[in-house]
C-alpha cells in the first residue's frame, strides 16, 4: 500500500529534513507535494537523489486526496490549517506546539507510548512533542519501566537550529563577524548567541519557568506518567545541530547503575558510548545525521536515596523532529488505520 504524502512547511530546516527522511526509510509513497507559504510558490526542494518537487501553496491547496500530511509551519499555520485537513480526512501529524497539550490528540513518542495512536481518530491530528522532551522521554522509559521515577531535573543545552534555519544563519553571521570586528545586532535570539550561552528558550511565564521549560515538564507527563516530577532548565547553545541534556532522575525502587546501563544499551533508538576515559562520551557534533538519542556518562547520584545522572544528545532535527513526524506515520501506516486508505 503507497500513500498520499504532504509536507507542510517545506522549505523550512525540519521540512527538509522530513522530505529526506521519507525517502530515506523508503516510506511507501504515492504521490509526495511539497506545501508552504504563497511567497514560496514555485520554489524547489529536493525529494531523495534525484526527485525535485515544486513547492504549491498551503493556502490552496485541498487535502481530500492526501492520507498523511506532516506539518512543520508553526504554531499558527497547524492551527489554520491542521483541522482543515482532518476535517478532509487526512490525517495531520503536527511538529509544532499548537495541539500537543489538547486532551483529544494523541502526544507520541513510537519508542515510549505507540498505543496511544489508537486515539488519533477523534480530530485526525497527532501531536509530535518538543525535540528536547523527544529524545529526553526515550531515555527515560526503560528506567522508568524498571525502577517507577518519581523526580527528574534536567538542564539542556540546545542547538540553534532548534529555533529554524534564520537562527542558524545569525550564529554563521555573527561567529565570522567576531573575526572582522563586525558589531552584529542580536535579531532571532534575545543576546549574541556566537561564542555565549543564553538561559532563555521560547517566552517567560508567570512563575520564571520559560515556556519551553514547561513544556518539557506537561509534555513528559502525557507521554510517559502523570505522576513524573519534573524540573528543567533550558539553554540555547552556539551550536548548528544537537540538542544535549544533563539529565538527574530519582526513582522510587531501589536502582542499580550496571541494570540502568544494560537497559539502555537494550533500549529501541538508543545508543549507549559510555566510558570514563577522555573522548568516552558522545557530542552534538558526532550525532548530526544520526537517528538514535545518544547516553553517556551515566552513572550513580550519591545526593538523593535511588539517584542515576547521565548525559543525553540527540539530532534536533531528525529524532527531535522529523524523525519522530516520519516514525509516527510509519506507525500509522503498520496499523492500516484508515479504511481502505490506511
Amino acid at each position: 500500500m503507497a500513500y498520499n504524502v504532504a509536507v507542510v512547511g517545506a522549505t523550512g530546516a525540519v521540512g527538509r529534513e522530513m522530505l529526506q527522511t521519507l525517502f530515506e526509510r523508503k516510506f511507501p509513497v504515492k504521490n509526495i507535494y511539497a506545501l508552504a507559504s504563497k511567497s514560496s510558490i514555485g520554489k524547489e526542494v529536493s525529494y531523495g537523489d534525484d526527485k525535485v518537487l515544486k513547492v504549491k501553496s498551503v493556502d490552496d491547496f485541498n487535502f481530500e486526496n492526501v492520507d498523511i500530511a506532516l506539518f512543520s509551519a508553526g504554531s499558527n499555520i497547524a492551527k489554520k490549517f491542521g483541522p482543515v485537513a482532518g476535517n478532509k480526512g487526512c490525517i495531520v501529524i503536527d511538529n509544532s506546539s499548537c495541539f500537543r497539550m489538547d486532551d483529544e490528540v494523541p502526544l507520541i513518542v513510537p519508542e515510549v507510548n505507540p498505543e496511544a495512536i489508537n486515539n488519533y481518530n477523534k480530530k485526525n491530528i497527532i501531536a509530535n512533542p518538543n525535540c528536547s522532551t523527544i529524545q529526553l522521554v526515550v531515555a527515560l522509559k526503560p528506567i522508568h519501566k524498571k525502577f517507577e521515577i518519581s523526580r527528574v531535573v534536567v538542564s539542556t543545552y540546545q542547538a540553534v537550529s532548534g529555533a529554524g534555519k534564520p537562527a542558524m544563519d545569525e550564529l554563521f553571521n555573527q561567529t565570522k563577524g567576531v573575526f572582522v570586528h563586525d558589531q552584529a545586532t542580536p535579531e532571532q535570539f534575545t543576546k549574541k548567541i556566537a561564542f555565549n550561552v543564553i538561559p532563555h528558550i521560547d517566552i517567560f511565564m508567570d512563575d520564571g519557568f520559560t515556556k519551553e521549560e514547561w513544556k518539557m515538564n506537561v509534555e513528559t507527563k502525557k507521554i510517559l506518567d502523570p505522576t513524573i516530577n519534573l524540573v528543567a532548565h533550558c539553554v540555547r547553545v552556539p551550536v548548528f545541530i544537537g540538542h544535549s541534556e544533563a539529565v538527574f532522575v530519582e526513582c522510587k525502587k531501589d536502582i542499580d547503575e550496571r541494570q540502568v546501563r544494560n537497559l539502555l544499551r537494550d533500549a529501541n533508538g538508543i545508543t549507549v558510548v559510555d566510558h570514563r576515559a577522555d573522548e568516552g562520551y558522545v557530542t552534538p557534533v558526532e550525532v548530526a545525521g544520526e537517528d538514535d538519542v545518544y547516553i553517556s556518562r551515566i552513572r550513580k547520584d550519591p545526593s538523593v536515596k535511588n539517584g542515576i545522572a547521565f548525559w543525553c544528545v540527540g539530532d534536533n532535527l531528525r529524532k527531535g523532529a522529523a524523525l519522530n513526524t516520519v516514525q509516527i506515520a510509519e506507525l500509522l501506516a503498520s496499523k492500516k488505520l484508515k479504511g481502505a486508505s490506511l
